[in-house]
């Protein structure tokens, strides 16, 4: 698994104040067999995601759509995934999305205040989501390890 791909999302949720409301449940994907669920858990800001493909069997040249307003500069950006079962931790990814030295998308180096807007594909392993219920968190963050957005994922 990996990219930016798709997996299930259930996390304890971080509110984004006290008192507040949380961010609204998004759908990235459904089908008859897969769903595919989103809420971000950035206290201060929301973010959109969705996927091309819907299918229990993720082909390895995913397509994705990505925004987000940065409240971080982003010259070195990192995207940590964990992966949930019943409980249990099942993996633990990490991967570099933009170096100084090495920029991998027309985004790296964007400065707080711009947009990141990404429509295209990822690269990751194809696989067979295997039939159960998955949570996820992802997090990105920059070079200070600052959040530059987090979700709390399920996949049914």
């Amino acid at each position: 698994m990996k990219g930016l791909t798709v997996a299930v999302f259930f996390w304890t949720l971080i509110s984004p104040s006290s008192g507040s409301k949380a961010w609204p449940t998004h759908t990235v994907c459904r089908n008859g067999n897969l769903e595919v669920l989103y809420q971000s858990c950035d206290p201060l800001q929301d973010f959109g995601f969705s996927v091309d493909q819907c299918s229990k069997h993720l082909k390895s040249n995913l397509n994705i759509r990505f925004g987000l307003i940065l409240r971080e500069d982003i010259k070195e950006l990192f995207l940590d995934i964990a992966l949930f079962t019943k409980g249990s931790s099942i993996l633990n990814f990490s991967y570099p999305i933009c170096e100084e030295d090495l920029p991998k998308f027309s985004f790296c180096g964007r400065r707080k205040g711009e947009q990141i807007y990404y429509a295209g594909p990822i690269n990751n392993p194809g696989f067979e989501i295997l039939p159960g219920e998955y949570q996820v968190l992802l997090e990105l963050y920059n070079g200070d390890r600052s959040t530059v957005a987090c979700a709390n994922a399920t996949v049914i």
